[in-house]
């Protein structure tokens, strides 16, 4: 068998194994992540009192995409969001190649008026030394094909979380942070030039020794129940206009 079938079918492997365990794992504590989903939908429905754009915003209007891999495919939206017009638009294993294959499934279809990406950590494991500048140039295209496609709609791109290797090396393979931050770098630059909202969601996910906080993850790499949270906390900032 080929190197690259046998890292394709390891990669596909372990992003299966990971999304069961982050089930398994929103399962075992009920209570905890109970409280946790009912904190932040508390602090949703204090954004819609508070805040003063809420009344400009037609949400029958709006169609909200949340474009990615797995740390998208088990993101709690329904019980976080409720009744606003999101779609998660996440894969397991997905690589920014793969999304760029599958465009209308993934993001035409919904005719979105504004995308939420966030893609590039799954391609580590198959971009090698080619890793910053293949991903980030992917990064690129997807915002230009969409762009291209559906020219009103308001794109917001995601940091690459970070990664603690000491939490679980098998779930973390070959990533690393220092390679990750220049790559946020670089898509930071790009979203400057562009005009684009650049969301630098991994200073909020960091420790004090640049590594995924364990209080967000439990295996290195997606982020728990208080993770989601924290990432809600700062995406709804931007879903209600508070900052572009």
């Amino acid at each position: 068998m080929e190197k690259k079938n046998m890292i394709t079918i390891l990669s596909t492997v372990v992003a299966s194994i990971a999304l069961l365990l982050c089930l398994i794992l929103f399962k075992e504590e009920p209570s905890k992540r109970n409280k946790i989903i009912y904190n932040i939908k508390e602090e949703i429905e204090a954004t819609k009192v508070n805040n003063k754009n809420n009344n400009k915003i037609d949400w029958k209007k709006e169609n909200i995409v949340f474009l990615g891999d797995s740390i998208t495919e088990i993101y709690p939206i329904k019980e976080i969001y409720g009744d606003l017009p999101i779609v998660k638009s996440g894969v397991s294993g997905y690589t920014t190649s793969d999304i760029l294959k599958r465009m209308y499934e993934m993001v035409y279809r919904y005719n979105p008026t504004k995308v939420f990406i966030l893609i590039g950590t799954n391609d580590f494991i198959y971009n090698g030394e080619d890793t910053k500048e293949k991903t980030v140039n992917n990064i690129k295209s997807i915002i230009e094909e969409i762009v291209k496609e559906k020219k009103k709609v308001k794109i917001y791109l995601e940091s690459i979380y970070p990664v603690n290797h000491y939490l679980n090396p098998i779930m973390v393979i070959n990533r690393k942070n220092d390679t990750i931050r220049e790559m946020n770098n670089m898509m930071e630059e790009y979203c400057k030039s562009k005009d684009i909202t650049y969301i630098d969601m991994y200073k909020e996910l960091v420790d004090n020794n640049d590594n995924f906080n364990e209080k967000y993850t439990d295996d290195g790499l997606h982020p728990n129940i208080l993770g989601y949270a924290k990432i809600s906390q700062v995406r709804l900032t931007y879903l209600y206009g508070i900052k572009e």
